[in-house]
């Protein structure tokens, strides 16, 4: 069985990305990581060359002119995973804000080699948790998503789909896939606060008008505030990946979220409670087919 991961960035030390602990963390369990690094303004090149001599370096430019909802995100996606060759069974996609913890490691090589002849499976599905404010909390409500692919069959008829959230396959079918028991960490929203503040900006730019006022209103800070955006979050209990010891240690601003604060909203509270007293999410986004 052969694996190559792959991944995109672009300005990644200037957004504050753990880009790095991202391709670290993935290494292990593959035999090559193919990375798009798009044209930038600081040491992401230099950064990525200098990590492993596993990694394939695709350098590119990026099509700003592909805004409308996230476009450009997936055509990078997409450059990254036609440049992995045919002599790989398994495709690793990571995210530059995405890291595996080491303890899942065994499971996922496991679920690659129990599925790899089963040509029904198009791809793997990992649970995640999503990191807010600080390393101490994850966002608990309705919206934060809970699962998606991350390692498809290396089948070029498959394609990122809209904002490089997930995947579909030509023409435009959802992927057939497992659930594993491995999870994602999703760092996110857990950043220095003038990068998260500039990462901000930069997704506006991606995804919507910048004269809107809404886009205006939030360019006019210099400094994201965690506090403000009054997010329901739960004390995260269990560990992070070996590979973000070093980047947690050093993490340098203040969240101290209301604990009170259980809900988004009404409607976020109702779901909630429908999926802990049934297990059924209504109404959940799955780009995806459970088989």
């Amino acid at each position: 069985m052969r694996v190559c991961g792959f991944s995109f960035i672009r300005n990644g030390v200037k957004y504050d990305y753990p880009f790095e602990q991202s391709l670290r963390s993935i290494l292990p369990l593959c035999d090559k990581v193919v990375v798009a690094v798009g044209q930038s303004d600081d040491e992401t090149l230099n950064r990525v060359k200098a990590l492993d001599p596993k990694i394939e370096i695709l350098e590119t430019v990026w099509d700003d002119g592909q805004k409308e909802g996230g476009r450009v995100l997936a055509l990078e996606t997409d450059k990254a995973f036609q440049a992995v060759s045919a002599e790989y069974d398994w495709a690793f996609y990571i995210q530059a804000d995405e890291v595996v913890h080491e303890k899942y490691h065994s499971a996922i090589r496991k679920a690659m080699e129990q599925h790899l002849t089963d040509k029904r499976v198009d791809g793997l599905l990992f649970n995640y948790h999503h990191f807010f404010g600080s390393y101490d909390y994850v966002g608990s409500k309705y919206s934060w998503y809970r699962r998606e692919v991350r390692i498809i069959r290396n089948d070029k008829s498959i394609f990122s789909y809209r904002d490089a959230q997930g995947f579909r396959k030509k023409p435009n079918e959802k992927l057939n896939v497992k659930l594993i028991p491995a999870a994602i960490h999703h760092y996110g929203w857990v950043r220095n606060p003038a990068a998260m503040q500039q990462k901000i900006n930069a997704n506006i730019h991606i995804y919507m008008r910048e004269d809107s006022v809404a886009a205006y209103e939030a360019m006019s800070k210099s400094v994201y505030d965690y506090q403000s955006a009054n997010e329901p979050v739960e004390r995260y209990l269990d560990t992070h990946p070996a590979v973000m010891e070093e980047r947690i240690r050093l993490q340098n601003w203040p969240f101290q979220p209301d604990m009170n604060k259980k809900y988004a909203s009404t409607k976020d509270r109702l779901k909630r409670t429908i999926y802990k007293l049934t297990g059924w999410y209504p109404g959940e986004y799955r780009n995806y087919k459970l088989i």
